[in-house]
């Protein structure tokens, strides 16, 4: 089984840990892909569902790992791979002058990622009707593992630390939507300063398209060097029954956005997160893609993960096969359309680790290569 395949598969499957221990510093709850735990496989890292429904019954399995951190995963019984888990940051010893762990601020993600949600409320999570119903960004603030809003002192302190002493190579920083048309720009653009007062880290930031496409220089004025805009879901009908509140900023919204954020960011520094498995077709996804791709955007498709304690819980993930017919051939439409994820300098698309899209990107660009 090639990487690329393996890396898809276990993302869909999940992974059953035969140490629990080695899950001691997985993500649980919060905003974006969460139970998740980062393995690293042929040199690439990437986030494993371990503590989801579909995991506990994954027919891959990861032995104890040796004082190295190394181990073997397992199907049916059969070794068929070799994995090591990340070190624990060094920087998540650390605290504020006020008694807050570093890791209430930030977190790691991957390998080098560092990825905050600033606010860690939004106007739509408490309402039935309007929240996306896969969404637990208010699962690690009751449960006292965040905090509800981190300064921009905070955040810059924490960036610098992570820089220094865990050698963090970018970061992430996304946020729930608040009240006001700007849709969290604002809240963005001062957090961006903070970290890039405090040192130099390519950050990327995400929101919902703001009401005015001038939030975007300003962002970018700010210390942003990417931007994130997430559909998550592809049409209309999937994102009403899915995520019926963030559903009322559409689809050709989100595009007119798109279009306008590029020129400001650059070709491939803008992208978009899409969550395969919710009930677009292969189609629909990849006729989203084609059309992102020709504006310049990096369409990031990951296979989508249950989270406990939302109304998808129980919701299958993909299938593996489903997945491949996705990535497999959007993997050959941004290495022909320019757009490679070693490029973009800060966010999802660079990480990686929720994906194996950027596994098959470079093989794809190995088999041009080798036809070349």
């Amino acid at each position: 089984m090639e990487t690329a395949e393996l890396i898809n598969e276990l993302q869909s499957f999940g992974a059953r840990l035969v140490d629990p221990k080695a899950g001691a510093d997985s993500r649980r709850g919060g905003a974006g892909p969460s139970d998740h735990k980062a393995m690293t496989i042929d040199g690439m890292t990437v986030m494993v569902p371990v503590h989801t429904a579909p995991a506990f019954e994954s027919p891959y399995l990861v032995e104890k790992p040796d004082a190295f951190g190394r181990s073997r995963v397992l199907r049916d019984g059969l070794a068929i791979g070799n994995i090591s888990f990340p070190l624990r940051p060094k920087f998540y010893d650390l605290e504020t002058a006020d008694g807050i762990p570093y890791s209430k601020i930030a977190v790691l993600h991957g390998r080098d990622v560092l990825a905050t949600t600033v606010l860690q409320t939004c106007i739509r999570y408490q309402s039935r009707t309007k929240t996306c119903q896969f969404c637990a960004i208010g699962q690690s603030l009751a449960a006292g593992r965040t905090i509800e809003r981190k300064t921009p002192a905070q955040l810059g302190e924490v960036a610098r630390a992570a820089v220094e002493l865990d050698g963090v190579k970018h970061m992430v920083m996304t946020t729930g939507t608040p009240p006001g048309r700007d849709r969290g720009a604002a809240i963005l653009c001062e957090s961006a300063a903070g970290v890039k007062a405090a040192v130099d880290l390519p950050i990327q930031v995400q929101c919902e398209p703001p009401d005015e496409d001038a939030w975007f220089a300003r962002m970018r004025d700010c210390g942003a060097d990417a931007l994130g805009m997430h559909l998550e879901a592809v049409t209309e009908p999937v994102r009403r029954r899915i995520m019926p509140g963030k559903a009322q900023v559409s689809v050709e919204r989100y595009f007119s956005a798109f279009e306008a954020a590029v020129p400001v960011f650059g070709r491939g520094q803008v992208s978009t997160y899409i969550l395969a498995g919710l009930g677009d077709t292969r189609e629909e996804i990849l006729g989203v893609c084609e059309r992102l791709v020709g504006i310049g955007v990096y369409p990031f498709v990951v296979p989508f993960v249950p989270i406990s304690g939302t109304p998808l819980e129980s919701h299958p993930t993909p299938e593996p096969a489903f997945m491949n017919s996705i990535l497999r051939p959007l993997a050959r439409m941004l290495v022909d359309g320019g757009l490679k994820s070693v490029d973009v300098k800060a966010g999802c698309a660079k990480c990686g680790a929720c994906s194996a899209l950027s596994t098959f990107e470079r093989g794809q660009g190995a088999a041009q290569g080798c036809a070349a």
